[in-house]
This record gives structure tokens, C-alpha cells and sequence, in this order.
């Protein structure tokens, strides 16, 4: 068996890597980042890239350094009923509940609804994704062959499209930058920070970290430090070329209000630039661009939450849980982009601060002997700050939730916890829990 990998092994597995996780969510965010953040681009960028490139990194790499053989492996260094309970909940969020479904709905929101009367939406939505997830199934059916699908076919047509409009944008801008807008305005930083959560990739990184370990084990790598190395580099890889298309899609976007006004979400100003360059050809190559870009996605997906559910329950064939996925996708799909996006936002909050503290402390392991304690302190202090900001993302996204106890803790928190009101008041807990886990394990 080789003991590392050629150049080119590295840039397949780095560039199946960026398939998995550049999906349409990726094209959408940062362009209304950019025109949003304005002339505050730079510093809303590099917040975004934070948590959009930085944190998935991490992610691989906490995966691909720990030696763990996977998500619920790494957290259950927690507690194994944790490493179980989150695994799930993570799965099924980056999975059917919403992250799937999403990748149906805005392609056919973005390119394929602008063109239909309003009556024939919910129809046309449904036949879509219906062969959408159709497509999706058959080429989930294989794991094996996930790498050869995204890496060498499916990825490489989808940056042809996107470069091509990318590129005239470039050399044939639309405007200068307009004033930031909102909270860009004083947090542009901050506030990419925390749109980089909509992406879902820190999640999906604990996810798909495992996908890459299996990638470099099937082409010969087996020794746990090159496997180790070759994580390092395939990431490095993928997060380069990640980190470059986001820049360029928020310049365009950043540059695009005097040509094409403002938006209420970055699809639709994707499809005006489309449509401001090319006319109606424009319309042709979004559709295709976005539908390329959520069809490697879902695969990815798909392929990760079903061998993660045949892992937790062997008796079930991993097939029967690639249709049983693809069909409750389809079923969450067809409720709209809308309410999925809504419902989402509050499980992001919540788990997002869940994942970010378990990337670090394994990260740090060897610092601490991989003492079970820090993980427990760390973990359990985050989780209580974290309920609560799922909380207050669930009351502002939906109407009529009010409890009166967490209104109170809410209120706790922000008058004791440093940069609670921006969001980030699990740091500082979560710093004090991982000393006193600690301690407590020396003891």
C-alpha cells in the first residue's frame, strides 16, 4: 500500500471536498453579504470567511487528526448517550430537516419560479423535486464512487458555469460599492461572523470529515499520520479555492446595487445579475449553476447521514436509508423555502456553539490528555448558553413563543455574559468550563 498521495490524488479528494460543500446556500449568502455590507465588504468578508471556511477546516481537521472514526466516535470522548444524542440531531439538521430540502427548493426558487405563475408553483415545485431527489437516489446508491461523481464530474462543470459569470463581473463591473446597510453598519464583522452559520459547513465538516478519511484509505493510505497529512492538505486544498469564490460572488455582489437594485435575499440577486449580463440566456446559466451546485450537495449529504444512520442501526441496509432520506427530503421540500429557512435559523443557534466548542476542545486534546473532564465541562456550559440562543432565535422567527423562565435566563445572560449580545456569549463559559473540567480531572 502507498504511503501518500500524488499531487493529483490530493487536489481529486480536495476538489470532491469543495463539492460537498459548496452548494447553493454558498452562492446565495455572501452575494447579498456583499451588497449589504457595501463599502464594509472587506471586514464582513473576512467574518464570513470565519465561520464559512475557517470552521469547517477546523472541523476536517478535528476529525481527520483525533483518529476518530466519525462524528458520533469524537463526541461521545463526551459521553457515549451524547455522542449518539448529537450526532443525530446534527445529522438530521444538516440532513432531511432542512439542509436537504433546501438544496431542492433554491434551485428551483431561484431559477425556475421567476418563469411560473403563481398558481402553478406549488406543482411545478413538487415535480421538480421529485426528480431532483430522484437523480439524488441513484447516485447515492454507491458510496464508493461518491469521489469520481463529485470530484472529477460534477464539481468541475459546476465551477465552469459559475467562473463564467464570475469572470464578466469582474472585468466588466456593474458599479462602485454603496453605503453598508443594518447591522454592517457599525458590526459588519460580526455580522458575517454569524451569516456564515446559514451555510451549515462547521456542521457538515464533522460530517464529512469522515468521507475524506475514507477517500484517502481507498487510495492507499492506511498509517493514522499520513491519513492525518493528507486531511491537512486535501482541506487546505479545498478551503483555497472556497475562500477565492467567495471573495469574487461578494465583490459582485457588493458591486451590483446600481445595475440591479436591492433584494430581499441573495438568490434573487443572483438571478438579476444573470439576467443584467446575459438577458435571458442568463436565466439558462443560473438554473444551471444552481442546480449543478445543490444536485453535488445532496449527494454528499444523503451519502453521509445514511451510512451514519446504517452505522447506528446495522440492521436497516444503508440503501433502505438512502430512500427513506430522499423521500422525507421531498416531503419537507415541497413546504417552501420560506418556513425551512425559518425553522432552521433557531437549530442553528443552538447547535452551532455545540459544534464550534467540540472542534476545539478535540483540537486542544492533546494539550490536556484527552481527559474526558474538559470535554464534559466544556460541553455542558456551552449547552446551557446555547439553549437559550436557540431560544431567542425561535421567538424572533416565530410568532407567539414566549416562556417566561427562559425570558428570564435570556435577560441573566445578557446582563453577566461578555459578548452575549452579539451573539457569542458561549466563548467565556466555555473557556471557565474546559479550566474547571481541568482541574477536576487532575484531582
Amino acid at each position: 500500500m502507498q504511503a501518500k498521495l500524488s499531487f493529483s490524488q490530493y487536489a481529486v479528494i480536495g476538489t470532491m471536498l469543495f463539492g460537498l460543500f459548496f452548494g447553493a446556500g454558498n452562492l446565495i449568502f455572501p452575494m447579498q453579504l456583499g451588497q449589504l455590507a457595501g463599502t464594509n465588504f472587506w471586514l464582513a468578508l473576512v467574518g464570513f470567511l470565519v465561520t464559512a471556511i475557517g470552521l469547517p477546516f477546523l472541523g476536517i481537521l478535528a476529525i481527520g487528526l483525533s483518529g476518530s472514526t466519525g462524528l458520533r466516535d469524537l463526541a461521545s470522548r463526551v459521553h457515549p448517550l451524547f455522542g449518539v444524542v448529537f450526532a443525530m440531531a446534527l445529522y438530521l439538521t444538516i440532513g432531511p430537516f432542512f439542509a436537504i430540502p433546501r438544496t431542492a427548493t433554491v434551485p428551483f426558487v431561484v431559477g425556475f419560479e421567476p418563469f411560473l405563475a403563481p398558481e402553478q408553483v406549488t406543482l411545478y415545485l413538487a415535480l421538480f423535486s421529485f426528480v431532483f431527489f430522484a437523480i439524488v437516489y441513484y447516485f447515492s446508491l454507491n458510496p464508493a464512487k461518491i469521489m469520481d461523481i463529485i470530484g472529477k464530474y460534477l464539481t468541475p462543470a459546476f465551477l465552469m458555469f459559475l467562473f463564467v459569470l464570475i469572470a464578466i463581473s469582474v472585468f466588466k463591473p456593474m458599479g462602485a460599492f454603496e453605503a453598508p446597510q443594518g447591522m454592517y453598519i457599525n458590526e459588519a464583522f460580526v455580522t458575517g461572523f454569524k451569516e456564515g452559520y446559514n451555510t451549515m459547513d462547521a456542521l457538515a465538516s464533522l460530517a464529512f470529515g469522515i468521507i475524506v478519511i475514507h477517500a484517502i484509505q481507498r487510495a492507499g493510505v492506511t498509517d493514522k499520520k499520513e491519513i492525518a497529512k493528507a486531511t491537512w492538505k486535501a482541506g487546505s486544498f479545498a478551503m483555497i479555492l472556497m475562500a477565492v469564490i467567495y471573495g469574487l460572488i461578494t465583490y459582485m455582489g457588493a458591486s451590483s446595487i446600481q445595475a440591479v437594485g436591492t433584494f430581499d435575499n441573495g438568490g434573487l440577486i443572483f438571478a438579476a445579475v444573470a439576467e443584467h449580463y446575459f438577458g435571458s440566456f442568463g436565466a439558462v446559466l443560473l438554473a444551471f449553476i444552481i442546480v449543478l451546485a445543490c444536485l453535488k450537495t445532496s449527494i454528499g449529504l444523503i451519502t453521509a447521514c445514511s451510512e451514519f444512520f446504517h452505522d447506528v442501526f446495522p440492521k436497516v441496509p444503508y440503501k433502505a436509508f438512502v430512500f427513506a432520506l430522499c423521500v422525507v427530503s421531498f416531503a419537507i421540500a415541497n413546504v417552501g423555502l420560506t418556513n425551512i429557512i425559518t425553522f432552521a435559523v433557531p437549530v442553528l443557534m443552538f447547535l452551532y456553539p455545540l459544534a464550534i466548542v467540540l472542534i476545539l476542545v478535540a483540537l486542544c486534546s492533546p494539550l490536556f490528555q484527552h481527559k474526558q473532564s474538559v470535554y464534559v465541562g466544556a460541553m455542558t456550559v456551552t449547552f446551557f448558553i446555547s439553549v437559550i440562543d436557540g431560544y431567542n432565535a425561535l421567538k424572533a422567527s416565530v410568532s407567539g413563543v414566549d416562556v417566561g423562565l427562559f425570558n428570564t435566563i435570556a435577560q441573566f445572560y445578557a446582563n453577566v455574559l461578555p459578548l452575549y449580545s452579539i451573539g457569542l456569549g458561549w466563548i467565556v463559559p466555555a473557556i471557565i468550563g474546559a479550566v474547571i473540567g481541568y482541574i477536576v480531572g487532575r484531582k
